[in-house]
């Protein structure tokens, strides 16, 4: 930290005063932006921190003055969570955060228009980065990371202020956003059913009146939670949205909704190219898709042993582990074309045996009644027409598209 005189550091906060002052006063939101938000390190904001640590008593000068005692609670309450924060102590940093939140949101809810709005925003973000932050610090210290949860309580409560008619009711997507990240963050995604049931029934809002940004990430979010419900068709259309609505320039975005958009497409029966995984580096999905062109169950399981963490983390592992039902239904097939070729008669009789053979050329050994047990479940599933003659372990398929496509539909269950 840099030496600071008293009288620099005086100087110092005197004019950070001034500024918030003037900025509510001539309702200059990007101003008010730029004064709140922490988590940017800007000069400006550090250069405050080091001159509240070296004057100690902030509060008498926000006292002394009229003009800067109106906001008295709000200044004094993110002055100490400055000082916190700029010396590490990211526990007491949150709770004075927290107190100015709560001061701010009142102040805020007192003003009868929005032009506070984005302001508002950066609160709601920062409490939240701050909390997850805190909640580190608790637990490299051996005690029960708290203040995430305590963060997404208090941006309920910033929802409910928006959550009205009025102009202010188009903030409550971002807010929405705020919380989806804070429940996915802490696994309690089930608590993001009653915010998307305020936003998608309410009739105050109208989605499209909602800015893009926001919409995008809220489809991100709740096409993720589609995806977690194996409600493919409905995961497709929110991922979808989010991708085709989503800014071109922002490639770490559109590869997050990729990794989960994907997944859902395969399940349809629909394969991207290759060019898309290559140019947004999603190269872990390569082998999966090649195992799903060429019917091979190796190479699947073979893609999803090597990337299994990654596939565990983002919550797609079991979606992609099901696509083994579409990789046999490809491996069928391509034993029936063969078998076309060389004996057009018989070609839709598949031998239990020729096909276990088949699963042995790719290492992978069943007897008999196994691999008659997938066929049982390819029947029923829709993905092979035909019967099963148990006495001479034959798969009869019928003549008329025997291997039906999924036509953007998922494996019946």
């Amino acid at each position: 930290m840099a030496y600071v005189s008293m009288g620099e550091a005086h100087r110092r906060i005197t004019e950070y005063l001034n500024r918030f002052c003037d900025a509510v006063s001539y309702q200059d939101s990007s101003m008010l932006c730029r004064l709140l938000s922490f988590s940017s390190n800007s000069p400006s904001l550090i250069s405050l921190a080091d001159a509240l640590n070296v004057f100690q008593d902030a509060s008498s000068l926000i006292r002394q003055s009229e003009k800067f005692s109106e906001y008295g609670e709000i200044l004094a309450h993110l002055f100490r969570s400055l000082q916190s924060y700029r010396v590490g102590n990211l526990v007491e940093a949150y709770l004075a955060f927290d107190k100015f939140a709560n001061a701010f949101v009142q102040e805020f809810r007192n003003w009868e228009s929005a032009w506070a709005l984005e302001a508002l925003y950066v609160v709601c973000y920062e409490i939240r980065i701050l909390a997850e932050k805190a909640d580190k610090e608790l637990t490299s210290n051996g005690k029960s990371p708290e203040k995430l949860k305590a963060a997404g309580s208090l941006l309920m409560k910033v929802f409910g202020v928006l959550a009205g008619k009025g102009p202010k009711r188009v903030g409550a997507l971002y807010v929405t956003c705020q919380l989806f990240k804070t429940y996915f963050k802490l696994g309690t995604v089930n608590l993001c059913r009653s915010v998307i049931r305020s936003i998608e029934t309410a009739r105050i809002f109208d989605f499209e009146e909602f800015p893009r940004r926001d919409k995008v990430t809220y489809m991100y979010y709740t096409g993720r939670l589609e995806v977690f419900n194996e409600n493919f068709p409905a995961a497709d259309t929110k991922l979808s949205y989010a991708l085709q609505h989503c800014n071109p320039r922002r490639e770490r975005n559109i590869r997050m909704i990729l990794k989960y958009l994907i997944p859902v497409k395969l399940s349809l029966g629909i394969i991207p190219k290759d060019e898309l995984l290559q140019k947004y580096n999603l190269h872990e999905y390569m082998n999966v898709v090649q195992a799903l062109r060429k019917g091979d169950l190796r190479l699947l399981r073979h893609a999803l042993q090597e990337h299994e963490d990654r596939f565990l983390r983002s919550g797609v592992y079991l979606v992609l582990e099901k696509l083994e039902l579409q990789v046999y239904q490809r491996l069928m097939k391509k034993i029936y074309i063969i078998q076309k070729l060389s004996d057009p008669a018989r070609a839709h009789q598949l031998k239990l045996e020729v096909i276990a053979k088949a699963l042995r050329w790719l290492e992978i050994d069943m007897d008999l009644d196994e691999v008659e047990c997938i066929m049982t479940i390819l029947i029923y599933k829709n993905l092979v027409k035909g019967y099963l003659a148990h006495k001479s372990k034959v798969v009869v398929l019928s003549k008329q598209d025997p291997f039906p496509k999924l036509n953007g539909k998922p494996v019946s269950s």
